[in-house]
């Protein structure tokens, strides 16, 4: 069905593809796999038409030449992609957004048909027809996209990163309609970084590093694969550890891996106390591999802790000898909760309170100056009133506010 040989794409003296040649089969799905800025979207983007590059090689559908026609053209050949990051149109109602995806003279005819498919698979959709899709969850946007990429009657459906933003739960139901898919007869060409779900779903993979293809076999075959498992799927396979009858561990001695057991001059041993293989596994106590156990370790690093906090707390105190050793990552802390509880005791000493306390007989209340008291502006609309205070013919009180400009 659809084939790329050879394909290179290089932006400037950037090279982002580089001789890569994949096949996709009628119905079947495949993966690439890859780290970020390994060149998957690129392929993706070339093969429909949208990548900008200098490009070269070969691209066919069906025999026919696709390579450096413009996206419409690529479309007619009944290929769609779901771009990341969903690309629906937010303004428009799901129902609007599906219909473009029958834009195509091909897929017109099956419009219906086509709308009703969609609908089976997403049926949270068909109660949704008349909703915005900017209201829609991530998940949901995401099952709009790929049923606008299905309205136009694709045989290969391309999907760039589907998973990205969706919980485990989403992720799990996406990849079971995208099996789903499968089974109407659509080839998928599918770029997926959740390794583990992509390749439970696959037919094939390919491996794509540093813009060339560097693996090619069938999904179980890589799914199994030690090194597929160390790069992508997070070393899930099983590992034992054995210790060999030289570095038995006895009473006195259990075995360690300490540092002092590497010889002075950087060689490791001939015969490495510890080995890692492939198989069932078997569990150590971390207290078999270590000088001490560890309950022993967490004791001592309690203590050492304690005598160098108490230390600096006596020196800054006052209430013993200052410290010989050096500063320590600790001081700081202790430094600053010794100066707390210094200022806390200093807080309660005789010395800060004062000496002679005034009584409420001793207090003589100063009089008050209405001398200087300033202009009053009382806003009303449409005017403002400006009141001054008069001296009180008494001597006593603020005295009485009198009207002297009206603007």
């Amino acid at each position: 069905m659809l084939e790329t040989i050879n394909l290179s794409v290089s932006y400037g003296q950037h090279r982002a593809l580089e001789e890569v040649s994949i096949q996709i089969r009628p119905g079947e799905i495949v993966v690439i796999l890859g780290a970020n800025g390994a060149g998957k979207s690129t392929l993706l983007k070339t093969i429909c038409g949208m990548c900008k590059g200098n490009q070269s090689g070969s691209v066919k559908m069906d025999d026919t030449e696709i390579l450096g026609l413009p996206p419409h053209r690529i479309v007619e050949q009944r290929i769609a992609l779901v771009p990341e990051g969903r690309g629906v149109f937010d303004e428009l109602t799901v129902r609007e957004n599906l219909l473009l995806g029958a834009y195509s003279s091909h897929a017109r005819p099956d419009q219906g048909s086509n709308l009703d498919r969609v609908i089976s698979l997403f049926p949270k959709l068909s109660e949704r027809q008349n909703q915005v899709v900017h209201t829609m969850s991530g998940g949901e946007q995401k099952m709009v996209a790929i049923g606008r990429a299905m309205m136009s009657s694709p045989v290969l459906l391309m999907l760039d990163e589907p998973s990205l933003g969706l919980s485990p739960l989403l992720c799990k139901e996406l990849f079971r309609i995208l099996t789903a898919v499968r089974e109407t007869g659509i080839g998928i060409l599918l770029v997926e970084q959740n390794a583990k779900l992509s390749l439970a779903i696959a037919d094939r993979g390919y491996l794509l590093e540093n813009a060339r293809i560097v693996g090619e076999n069938a999904a179980s075959s890589l799914m199994n694969d030690p090194a597929v498992q160390m790069a992508y799927l997070g070393g899930a396979g099983e590992t034992e550890v054995k210790i060999h009858p030289a570095a038995e561990s006895t009473p006195e001695q259990p075995a360690s891996i300490a540092p002092s057991n590497i010889p002075s001059g950087g060689d490791l041993p001939a015969q490495p106390a510890i080995s890692i293989s492939r198989g069932h596994r078997t569990s150590v106590r971390a207290d078999d591999l270590l000088p001490q156990n560890i309950s022993n370790l967490v004791r001592n690093a309690e203590k050492i802790q304690s005598e160098h906090v108490n230390a600096t707390r006596s020196e800054v105190l006052g209430t013993g000898p200052p410290s010989r050793s050096g500063k320590k990552p600790s001081d700081h802390i202790a430094r600053l909760l010794a100066e707390i509880e210094k200022a806390a005791v200093k807080a309660r000493t005789p010395e800060v309170v004062q000496a002679v306390p005034q009584t409420p007989a001793s207090r003589k209340k100063e009089p008050e100056n209405f001398d200087n008291l300033p202009e009053i502006e009382i806003y009303r609309k449409p005017k403002i009133e400006i009141y001054r205070r008069l001296k009180p013919d008494s001597g006593q009180g603020p005295g009485e506010l009198v009207l002297v400009k009206d603007k």
